[in-house]
């Protein structure tokens, strides 16, 4: 499948033959239903880790309150974004890997029946293991332990990390292999999530589309009900919602980096009207488009 490029993200890892990297995200003073983490995929595994704060992500169409100390699996591919669940300070961590890091443990038999089913997406993590059994929080002190070895870089710290991750990833498979081999628990790609990648990354390079609900449902073959329905499931908003979003976020972007004027801001994110712009901005920011340029 060709996958859209611009909701496609290309996660900056440590090295191409060492593919792992640590993000440290901080949004302070969030404010509730604040975008934390904006829409995208990648080929990358991510796990999330709730240091600080609440949120809900929206993964694959389904929702998961993250609270601190809680941790979250996004399966490769996923379509992943995520939002603050109130007013406060949010910090979270995001480990990205790709699954060529443990290309090294091919011929180990142990390996093929327990990691690569997860590797190759024959099967998913759950979401969130402990919530399913909570026994699997044991398991999350792995996690710490990758992080204060990427803090620390101490020697052959990459290797531990690498230990430590296939450690994780066996424990949990042991806990849900059975099960998903049995078909009782097996997750699949979600239909629904390959259907829309094409119109989001419409969404994301034109900005100033007056598209409606109705052409935007015919874009993915449903009637404007069951559309609106599913692209709510999927994103955590509504259609007009997140159009809306996606516009004061790229007007945002616009207002910080060039020296278009505010006006020329507001047409090129399809509002033609400067004070429903400058309404809209603020509704959503929380400040006006000029505060955001002083």
């Amino acid at each position: 499948m060709s996958y859209p490029n611009d909701l496609k993200e290309y996660p900056q890892l440590e090295e191409k033959t060492y593919p792992f990297r640590l993000f440290f995200n901080e949004c302070k003073n969030a404010k509730i239903g604040q975008n934390i983490l904006f829409l995208h995929w990648h080929e990358h595994f991510e796990i999330i880790i709730m240091q600080e704060g609440s949120a809900i992500f929206h993964i694959d169409s389904k929702p998961y309150e993250l609270h601190a100390g809680e941790v979250l699996f996004v399966p490769s591919g996923g379509l992943h974004v995520g939002y603050s669940l109130r007013d406060d300070h949010v910090r979270f961590i995001s480990v990205v890997f790709h699954s060529s890091l443990f290309k090294d443990w091919k011929q180990d038999p142990q390996h093929e029946q327990f990691v690569v089913p997860y590797l190759e997406n024959r099967y998913q993590l759950p979401v969130k293991p402990a919530e399913l059994v909570p026994t699997c929080s044991t398991y999350f002190s792995l996690l710490d332990t990758i992080v204060d070895e990427v803090l620390q870089k101490g020697p052959a710290f990459q290797l531990v990390i690498k230990n430590q991750l296939h450690l994780l990833f066996v424990l949990l498979s042991r806990t849900f292999l059975p099960e998903q081999v049995s078909g009782r628990t097996n997750e699949r790609h979600s239909f629904n999530r390959e259907r829309f990648k094409p119109l989001l990354e419409y969404m994301e390079n034109h900005f100033d589309d007056k598209m409606t609900v109705e052409s935007a449902a015919r874009s993915v073959n449903l009637n404007p009900y069951h559309f609106c329905k599913t692209f709510k499931k999927l994103t955590g908003r509504t259609f007009i919602d997140y159009v809306n979003l996606c516009r004061v976020n790229e007007a945002e972007r616009l207002l910080l980096e060039t020296d278009f004027t505010v006006t020329e801001i507001a047409g090129r994110v399809g509002c033609d009207n400067p004070n429903y712009f400058t309404k809209l901005f603020k509704q959503y920011k929380g400040i006006t488009p000029s505060t955001v340029r002083k």
